[in-house]
């Protein structure tokens, strides 16, 4: 197994894994530095390959229908540090159960990640729990005291790498593993890229260089932002950063974006659409933005070019992909690539015209 920042986690998706509500958990199967992943629980796909339910393609890690059967199967030689709570349902609100899997993963004196809205050093429960068993619990999205915080200063301009921004047409529709497929393709390619994370998914794949954009202070985002993207500039020399979206300009419960734009000051945009998706993530009736208009939205505010649309494959079958993407650069005049599928070389070669 692999070396990792914390040691070997359990995942608890809890029937939102292959939904837009485990997307945590998406992300930590499909790459995590920080842990190293034993197995997923979700009652609905027990039994089969993590990976091949999401992306078609095996990576070893199990699915199981419960906690203790997970506890069991994987044993001591497998046995977690950590259950990480997989869940980003709307609101960030934290089920029944899950507070039930995360007292028994306690009692097995496990620590816990979560990285909700509902705080879990609130629970007097669970906390007495964790002392009682000597186990560390991590609210993620917790926000860290104000003088901690930075607020925006102008360093941005210092910065003279390339930036790019992976933004989305909507929530939840793949910007940060967008976002990390170019980053490690840039890696392999033998250039220095890092990346920005803005989500708590972000921090739990191990980003360096992150900050929790949703749960920030608001007068404290654009320099959390900032700071963030200058540090990486300044420790890591590297020839690109990019900075993981948040939400979409138009999103009417996830507006995200603008700070993004305003803040991290990126020389050029990565839109991130799902040709198929036709309403705002877990809004119905609101219907999602045109294409076109998404993009000009974007570059009116940022007075910045969107250089390329990436897709999301949902509800698509393979054969729809590459007519999908022809459709988008007839309809933009855009280069269009389904990173995720094929791979992000292409990509990667028009991005490294753009390196200073």
């Amino acid at each position: 197994m692999k070396k990792s920042i914390d040691g070997k986690a359990l995942v608890y998706a809890g029937g939102a894994y292959n939904t837009p509500n485990g997307k945590t958990a998406h992300g930590l199967v499909r790459f995590t530095e920080r842990y190293d992943i034993v197995g997923v629980i979700d009652a609905e796909y027990a039994g089969q390959d993590a990976g091949m339910v999401l992306d078609g393609k095996p990576c070893g890690i199990p699915i199981f229908g419960d906690f203790n059967t997970a506890m069991d199967v994987l044993g001591d030689q497998y046995r977690p540090d950590t259950l990480v709570v997989g869940l980003a349902p709307d609101g960030g609100r934290l089920p029944q159960e899950a507070k039930d899997v995360i007292a028994e993963a306690l009692n097995k004196g496990m620590n816990v990640d979560s990285g909700l809205h509902d705080f879990l050093y609130k629970n007097e429960e669970l906390m007495a729990t964790a002392i009682k068993n000597n186990c560390r619990i991590r609210d993620i999205r917790r926000t860290p005291d104000r003088d901690e915080l930075h607020f925006f200063s102008g360093k941005i301009e210092e910065v003279d790498c390339l930036k790019i921004a992976v933004l989305g047409t909507d929530s939840a529709i793949g910007k940060r593993t967008t976002a990390w497929i170019i980053v490690h393709s840039f890696r392999e390619a033998g250039l220095k890229a890092e990346m920005i994370g803005t989500g708590q998914t972000a921090w739990m794949q191990g980003a360096k260089y992150s900050m929790v954009m949703d749960s920030c202070i608001n007068d404290f985002v654009s320099g959390e932002i900032e700071h963030a993207v200058h540090e990486a500039w300044k420790n890591e020399s590297p020839d690109l950063i990019v900075i993981e979206g948040q939400g979409s300009l138009m999103n009417p419960a996830y507006p995200g974006g603008f700070e993004i734009l305003a803040a991290g000051r990126p020389d050029y945009v990565v839109l991130q659409h799902a040709p198929k998706r036709v309403e705002y993530d877990g809004f119905p009736g609101y219907k999602l933005h045109g294409l076109k208009e998404q993009v000009a939205a974007i570059e009116t505010i940022s007075g910045k070019k969107v250089i390329a649309i990436t897709v999301n494959h949902e509800d698509m079958e393979k054969d729809e992909i590459i007519p999908a993407c022809d459709n988008i650069t007839r309809e933009t005049g855009l280069p269009a690539f389904d990173v995720l599928e094929y791979g992000a070389y292409e990509l990667v070669k028009l991005l490294k015209s753009y390196l200073k």
